[in-house]
């Protein structure tokens, strides 16, 4: 491999991983999960947390966006997050038209209810998903480089994790709301419950993954530690 190519495949691989395990995320979210983790947070009960099972993909996705926005920049992060909401909603309209198409039953296969069940989210889940994604992604990279551009090359973890909180808050509470609050399938009292014990698992996400965050950078520093300046 070419050194000055170095860089370009680096992008392409980070980038192909990234758009995976967001479109991956989204296919296996309609599971719902217990963490048996529980504790008090100024007398505030937090846990345990019962969340969809695309939570195991996503700290992969915000360790992505970390390394995207630090060695590429934000105008990277920003088409990639739009090229990965469209092929989200490609992936939807793949499985609507699936989902249309009859079954040939056979036994040990799926039949046409099986199949629904498992891929048939509602409408209003999927528009959710989509907009929290490209909101909380688009965030994402204009606080890390707000955060670097006071920061420097120092710290790190502030920008990794500081703009992650953050776009995680909102991306926590737009899911819900459009996905289960407007379309009438969640109360205020119970979405007011919810939001914020998800919000917390995804801060502890976003704070246990910083040594990996410091790892991830002197791996690819590493690697392009051959590679021209661009």
């Amino acid at each position: 491999m070419l050194a000055s190519s170095r860089r370009e495949w680096l992008f392409v691989f980070l980038s192909g991983l990234f758009v995976t395990n967001a479109v991956t995320a989204e296919l296996i979210s309609n599971k719902l999960v217990e963490i048996p983790l529980a504790f008090d947070l100024f007398g505030w009960k937090v846990g345990p947390f019962h969340t969809i099972i695309g939570i195991i993909p996503w700290p992969v996705v915000f360790l992505l966006t970390d390394l995207l926005n630090e060695f590429y920049g934000k105008q990277a992060v920003r088409r990639l997050s739009w090229i990965t909401a469209a092929l989200i909603a490609y992936c939807f309209v793949i499985v609507v038209l699936a989902l249309n198409i009859p079954a040939y039953e056979v036994d040990g296969l799926a039949t046409d209810a099986e199949f629904k069940k498992v891929f048939g989210q509602a409408p209003w889940i999927i528009v959710g998903s989509i907009a929290a994604f490209l909101v909380s992604q688009l965030l994402d990279a204009t606080l890390f480089q707000w955060i670097k551009s006071r920061t420097g090359n120092k710290m790190i973890w502030l920008r990794s994790t500081g703009s992650t909180v953050i776009s995680q808050l909102i991306d926590s509470f737009i899911v819900l709301y459009i996905g289960f609050v407007l379309p009438g399938n969640m109360s205020w009292s119970t979405f007011a419950e919810i939001g914020p014990t998800n919000y917390v698992l995804k801060l502890l996400i976003a704070i246990a993954l910083t040594p990996l965050i410091y790892l991830g950078h002197w791996a690819v520093r590493r690697y392009l530690a051959n590679a021209p300046a661009q």
